[in-house]
């Protein structure tokens, strides 16, 4: 079926005469939803419903056919919803007894009466402005990087956590392998085989608290060797120089065009190794072509070593993928991933694979830095990648991501009229560039103000750029999307209206 149209029979159960009310049963009523989203409206409403308790955990949703009659529905677009609850981990069908609630989506805390509004300082952000940022209340969420948390595979989670428990030693209980436990790194490595290309074995593996701390360990390393600088794309994440700053290294700026990295720039800086983000660059989404993979290439075999973080290579929709630059260069490439795309940056779980001759020194730092991963998060996942159940979630992920991304471009066609949009063929974020207008660090704090959260393109380059957003649609819902890019394109417009 195709979720993203309505079908005829559809638009002909849904002609309701004016005045005919919604159905009781949470006083729904589709001539709300927007034309060729009626499963996501449905969706939506029934998850909102399970957040805020109107259906408790432990309710049952009406049998199919019952809403569908009610809400004037074909029964497809019901058992879409129904399905999408389920793959969420919200409901779960109890054969003949119906489908119930079984868990209810995390909600944001409510700000205290009496707290300050969070103060975020768009124009000079500082090493806690993301802490800011998402301490902001807001109704729409477009932040770069932020997965869709409602979709984390709760059923699934459970029952291999379920499973994990109930055949696991004692002596499982004590401290684990600094490098990570063998299971979760021979699962990383045959999932790395499949979906990267990567040649690899359990003892290339270190488990890492995301790449966040993959960065801090290689960091750590690097200055023992003497290296100062870590040069960096540009435009390239702040949040990844802010990082490598805080452990002592300097980070050059490098331009990226439209082949991605310049090597003739970095090898001007000087820097003897560099952070990149190949497969597709944050933010402005350039895959690294050919030609400069080549020249990469010959740079790092003169002695350069490359930290290469895939953060996102797996949400891919109308390419093919790309290989990594470590299934080319294994000795000079330090390879990151996590979970936090595909799962949640809550489980903090990561990898990183580093040229042997660093191995030691890496392990040495995860083990002094907290002793190890957790062992239990590493046994579940390790099961999940196993079963296959992680590959299911990645395609069910980009589905959703595939419609939002969709969504995103053509509110932004609507609204933001001679906006350049960047990177819409894979990942989890557009990146919009004007030609001319208001400081994009003025235009996000006044739509903040108006409950939408943007990041300025500014804030992830050192050297002049054009003036834009970083917009995330992973984890809010189209109609969430359509709003919040509506209320960036009036702050735009009102602001080059006084200028």
């Amino acid at each position: 079926m195709n979720r993203s149209k309505e079908s005829a029979s559809d638009r002909s159960i849904r002609s309701v005469p004016p005045g005919t009310p919604g159905s009781d049963f949470l006083r729904l009523d589709a001539a709300e939803a927007p034309p060729g989203g009626l499963a996501d409206w449905l969706t939506e409403r029934l998850r909102a419903a399970i957040a805020d308790g109107r259906l408790p955990v432990g309710s049952r949703l009406p049998p199919t056919r019952v809403l569908a009659a009610d809400l004037r529905l074909s029964r497809g677009v019901v058992i879409e919803a129904y399905r999408r609850l389920g793959e969420d981990g919200h409901t779960a069908g109890r054969g003949r007894n119906g489908t119930f609630v079984v868990a209810a989506p995390a909600r944001a805390p409510a700000p205290r009466p009496g707290l300050p509004r969070a103060d975020v300082h768009f124009a000079t952000p500082g090493t806690d402005v993301y802490d800011a940022i998402r301490g902001a209340p807001a109704r729409v969420d477009l932040s770069p990087g932020l997965p869709d948390l409602s979709a984390f595979p709760r059923a699934a989670w459970l029952a291999a956590e379920r499973a994990v428990l109930g055949g696991l030693a004692s002596r499982a209980f004590g401290y684990g392998d600094p490098r990570g436990e063998p299971e979760l790194r021979r699962a990383l490595a045959d999932w790395l085989a499949r979906t990267r290309g990567i040649r690899a074995d359990a003892d290339d593996v270190v488990v890492v608290a995301g790449v966040a701390q993959a960065m801090g360990l290689v960091a750590q390393v690097l200055r023992s060797e003497g290296i100062t600088d870590i040069a960096v794309e540009d435009p390239g994440s702040l949040g990844a120089r802010q990082h490598f700053r805080y452990w002592g290294l300097g980070t050059p700026p490098v331009p990226v065009d439209a082949e991605g990295v310049r090597v003739d720039a970095l090898r001007a800086t000087g820097a003897r190794a560099v952070l990149l983000t190949p497969a597709h660059q944050f933010p402005t989404g350039v895959v690294l072509g050919g030609g400069r993979r080549r020249e990469l290439l010959r740079w790092a075999a003169e002695g350069g070593l490359v930290f290469e973080d895939d953060y996102d290579a797996e949400h891919r929709y109308d390419r093919p993928p790309v290989a990594p630059l470590r299934s080319l260069l294994t000795d000079r490439v330090c390879y990151a991933g996590s979970v936090s795309k595909l799962f949640a940056p809550a489980l903090r779980v990561g990898w990183l694979l580093a040229p042997p001759r660093y191995r030691e020194a890496l392990v040495e730092a995860k083990r002094f830095s907290d002793l190890g991963n957790p062992v239990l998060p590493q046994l579940v996942l390790a099961r999940l990648l196993m079963s296959g159940e992680l590959e299911r979630h990645l395609r069910f992920l980009r589905r959703r991501h595939h419609r939002r991304r969709d969504a995103m471009i053509e509110a932004i066609a609507a609204h933001l009229p001679g906006a350049v949009v960047h990177g819409a063929a894979a990942g989890v974020n557009l990146m919009v560039t004007f030609a001319s207008g208001p400081a994009d660090t003025e235009v996000a704090a006044a739509a903040l103000e108006r409950g939408v959260k943007v990041q300025p393109l500014s804030w992830h380059c050192q050297l002049p750029y054009s003036q834009g957003f970083v917009l995330g649609y992973a984890a809010c819902p189209t109609a969430g999307i359509t709003e919040g890019v509506a209320v960036l394109g009036d702050v735009l417009s009102r602001r080059r209206a006084v200028s």
